[in-house]
């Protein structure tokens, strides 16, 4: 309970947040007052990332899903090396989508067996690197399974390889949608027998399979329709495998709320289906089932904050103009897939319980009308030195976006 009386932090339209204590009217992520933390930072803007949030949404997971399913972190949505390292111990697993994420899985000291390399494009000098390091090497394609079984027996090792399946459903509802009809993920559906059959004679271990339909899904009812119609399908290209394998992997899917009148994932549903999967998988694929989630486990444990620099009025309309910007948190402006543009949940961060009575739109330094990352949105009054805090913002933040751009100084970020 934070000092307002209240584990929620309220927003206009958002749904609430109960992710970050309050000190003395502060957004405190771990327990340290916003003020103190950009002190702390030496500037800002910057990223703050609470362990203690990350920890409790793997511990709400683990105490929810079946103890049978592994959990894997997808580190392409947040690949800072300290938050990786906090996540290695929490997960059974990582998962990476460059040769740069694969260095920085190594480097947490999981044993290699519990990494895997997914990715449409990877060049043969990355493929050979990650058969060298002894992690799964995730085929795209067959013209990355060739090249995995060459490396490993230029090495002289047997590759440890997954082939990705793009699976003739997709994921309904998903915001990204990563399967189904003709897409640069994975190989046909309908070529993936053939594809195992060549495999047999090759000098190459079969570690299981990987097929995802769809990220940022809100919808249950779809989540569970996704993993059961996925789950057949890996059973049945198992079945014509006939060998033993590690895992298959479901991928993952579950969405965050973002954006007003969204509400967060009913994980109960998900939970009572993946129960019976991992019992039908026991009993008729011998291996466990997996799942690979990013933004869920650290989206909500995340803040991005900028300070406001002018207070400005145009045409009766109030611009908060900041230092920070679309060059840092590319997906709050709008242009990391949007059609239309949405507010992400913001409050002025050092005045939580002050009324929100002023429509405000904040703004970055950047000569583009681009650069908003909140549109007429009802926020405590705000004048320059106060700190504005995007929520939901420790996922796909700092890395997916354009850094370099007008060549404004990059973000501090900092796990507490």
């Amino acid at each position: 309970m934070n000092p307002l009386g209240t584990d929620e932090i309220r927003f206009a339209h958002h749904a609430p947040c109960a992710t970050f204590p309050v000190v003395g009217g502060e957004i405190a992520p771990g327990g340290i007052p916003i003020s103190r933390l950009a002190e702390r930072a030496g500037r800002t803007p910057f990223y703050v990332y609470d362990r203690q949030a990350i920890t409790a949404r793997v511990r709400s997971l683990r105490d929810t899903l079946p103890k049978a399913l592994h959990l894997h972190y997808a580190i392409k949505a947040n690949p800072m090396p300290a938050l990786v390292q906090h996540l290695s111990s929490l997960t059974d697993g990582l998962d990476v989508a460059s040769a740069q994420e694969m260095m920085v899985a190594l480097d947490t000291g999981v044993e290699p067996t519990r990494i895997s390399f997914a990715g449409p494009g990877k060049t043969a000098a990355e493929i050979r690197r990650a058969v060298a390091a002894g992690i799964t090497m995730t085929a795209e394609s067959e013209a990355q399974l060739e090249l995995a079984v060459r490396s490993g027996e230029a090495l002289g090792i047997r590759a440890r390889v997954a082939l990705r399946v793009n699976p003739a459903f997709e994921l309904k509802a998903s915001g990204m949608k990563m399967g189904g009809g003709p897409k640069p993920f994975g190989i046909d559906e309908a070529r993936v027998p053939q594809v195992l059959d060549w495999m047999r004679d090759q000098p190459v271990q079969l570690t299981g399979l990987h097929i995802f339909g769809g990220s940022q899904n809100l919808r249950s009812e779809a989540v569970v329709d996704a993993q059961a119609k996925t789950y057949a399908l890996g059973r049945r290209l198992l079945e014509h495998w006939g060998r033993p394998v590690e895992w298959l992997n479901l991928g993952g899917g579950f969405g965050v709320p973002y954006f007003p009148g969204e509400q967060p994932l009913d994980l109960m549903p998900v939970a009572e289906g993946l129960h019976a999967l991992c019992e039908r998988a026991s009993q008729e694929i011998g291996a466990p089932l997996v799942i690979e989630l990013g933004r869920y486990l650290v989206a909500h444990a995340g803040l991005y904050v900028c300070r406001v620099l002018e207070r400005k009025e145009s045409c009766g309309q109030i611009f908060l103009i900041s230092d920070g910007g679309l060059h840092h948190h590319l997906s709050a402006s709008g242009n990391f897939g949007q059609v239309l543009r949405k507010n992400y949940p913001v409050a002025v961060a050092n005045r939580i319980g002050d009324p929100l009575d002023s429509v405000q739109s904040v703004v970055g330094p950047l000569c583009t009308p681009l650069d908003l990352l909140a549109d007429r949105m009802q926020l405590a009054h705000a004048e320059p030195g106060d700190l504005i805090a995007i929520f939901q913002s420790g996922a796909y933040g700092s890395t997916a976006s354009p850094a370099g751009f007008l060549s404004h100084p990059p973000a501090a970020e900092m796990l507490v």
